[in-house]
């Protein structure tokens, strides 16, 4: 895509939703922090079906400590990996409250040292707790990224490059909201509603769906 078509994707997605934020449900910084390692392999959804009842008691890493591991599986277990995923949110609690006063930092070379943060999720953090302009790159920013031709790449790390070279003001804070948003919902793996994309004349991709295939079987029965 060419700068000028870049600015109008981000603006049609800008004026469709001008305050995208995470559907990830949490009441404070370190909440969103468990939430966001929890979600890993998992849809927010599901992760958000566990940590209502866990948030409810848990809201600092001194009460995730308490709670204990074994405790913190009986929350979770419905999310994928609970094992090793219970583990790292007790170790990376534990190491909130020894190096980093109980708060959580707000810069990515001290996230991703917490067991079970990597760049992503140091990315996440960092935009929805802090506001930094990162771009968090899961499989639907990536996926939209190298279909659209947005910002193409065979690894998360290399679509992230493009993205952060790419965007431009005023859409890099709120940018991996909508391109997640919009591979959420629209813009799926197996079949993309390109007939109800807002971004189908700017995207590169060739094998559009440009009719609704449940319309198009009820049209001929």
């Amino acid at each position: 895509m060419t700068k000028d078509q870049i600015f109008e994707f981000f603006r049609l997605l800008a004026e469709l939703n001008p305050a995208p934020e995470t559907e990830l449900e949490f009441g404070n910084v370190y909440q969103l922090l468990v939430a966001v390692v929890l979600s890993a392999q998992a849809t927010d959804a599901g992760v958000n079906k566990a940590t209502r009842a866990l948030f409810a008691k848990v809201k600092t890493p001194e009460e995730m400590v308490a709670l204990g591991e074994e405790g913190l599986k009986a929350h979770i277990k419905t999310i994928g990996l609970f094992n090793s995923k219970a583990k790292n949110v007790i170790a990376l609690s534990e190491q909130l409250i020894a190096h980093h006063g109980s708060e959580v930092p707000q810069n990515r070379d001290a996230l991703v040292e917490l067991p079970g943060v990597g760049r992503k999720t140091a990315n996440v953090v960092m935009n929805c707790a802090f506001g930094a302009e990162t771009f968090a790159v899961d499989t639907h920013v990536f996926r939209v990224g190298n279909r659209t031709g947005l910002a193409k790449g065979k690894t998360p790390e290399q679509v992230e490059a493009k993205l952060e070279k790419r965007v431009p003001q005023p859409f890099r804070r709120d940018a991996h909201h909508w391109l997640i948003l919009l591979g959420r919902y629209t813009c799926k793996a197996r079949s993309p509603e390109c007939w109800r994309c807002p971004e189908v004349e700017l995207c590169s991709f060739r094998k559009k769906v440009l009719e609704n295939p449940k319309k198009a079987k009820l049209t001929a029965s």
